[in-house]
């Protein structure tokens, strides 16, 4: 492993002082169409080469809306991702098989039209989007550590919707339980998590498959409600809010130049590292992003 997680574009490395550093959170913001997934599907399939296996995208989109995540994959790379059922339960004992475990891709709300915010939610909604939710922590839990027992270390979680405040959406109580509690976690204490009372009996299988979590990166791209960069710029960040937590976050948003719209992206945080913090334009093509420095 390198001290450094490689973004997958070259470009970006250099303005983040030679990569990524792991075991971080890196958060990617932008207006819906900027290009956020299509930096994610890089980011992740740098991994095949960096790591020896590629990254794993967690979708919580949840208006049935798609990101495209298979297309831009198979365009970009000839990469075919393979798709994880979500409702589809693989048996814990399951996970040391990679035929069974390895999966590149997970869409965990794949029903469309839910609602992401308390405030749209009548009381009964909520409560019975919290039930839903232990049932998704569940999932969750399989198919990362699932993952992370076979080679994978980093993933890219899509699909978080704006929000007011972070604590008013359910995809951020998701965001912070699978980042704390699985991300953050003790592999051991992950497969507890996992295995509950057959973890005894499988305690030899778990300690033979260890990870180190924190050489495992993570990439969260969130949607958010302005389109301009230099609005994004201005944008206050609260206390408690998740972006307060991030180690790295990289804006994307239009720019106006002349009777022109373009796109560019800036490193807005990068702690402990040297960073560019230049605003860099960029554009998508067929070979999927380019910064354009």
């Amino acid at each position: 492993m390198t001290d450094r997680i490689s973004t997958g574009l070259s470009q970006l490395d250099q303005l983040l002082g030679g990569g990524l550093l792991p075991g971080k959170l890196t958060v990617v913001i932008g207006a819906t169409g900027i290009g956020k997934t299509q930096l994610g599907i890089q980011f992740a399939h740098a991994g095949r080469g960096q790591e020896g296996e590629p990254g794993i995208i967690f979708d919580m989109t949840a208006r049935g809306d798609t990101q495209n995540h298979a297309d831009y994959a198979e365009r970009l790379f000839d990469w075919n991702l393979r798709e994880k059922d979500a409702g589809n339960m693989i048996h814990p004992s399951e996970v040391w098989e990679p035929e069974t475990a390895r999966f590149d891709f997970i869409h965990i709300f794949n029903r469309a039209g839910r609602r992401v915010t308390i405030s749209d939610m009548e009381l009964d909604d909520w409560k019975a989007w919290k039930v839903d939710l232990q049932k998704r922590i569940v999932e969750a839990i399989s198919f990362f550590y699932g993952n992370f027992v076979h080679g994978v270390r980093r993933c890219v979680i899509d699909g978080v919707e704006p929000a007011d405040k972070p604590s008013d959406s359910f995809q951020f109580h998701m965001f912070e339980y699978i980042y704390h509690q699985i991300l953050r976690k003790e592999a051991d204490w992950v497969a507890r998590d996992l295995f509950r009372a057959q973890f005894r009996q499988h305690e030899q299988q778990i300690m033979q498959h260890i990870y180190d979590e924190t050489q495992v990166a993570c990439l969260l791209l969130c949607t958010c409600h302005e389109m301009m960069l230099d609005e994004m710029i201005e944008r206050r960040i609260d206390s408690g809010d998740v972006l307060s937590n991030a180690n790295t976050i990289i804006l994307m948003g239009k720019f106006r130049e002349g009777m022109k719209m373009g796109r560019a992206l800036t490193v807005a945080k990068h702690r402990c590292s040297a960073v560019d913090e230049s605003i860099v334009p960029f554009e998508i093509h067929q070979g999927g992003l380019r910064l354009l420095n």
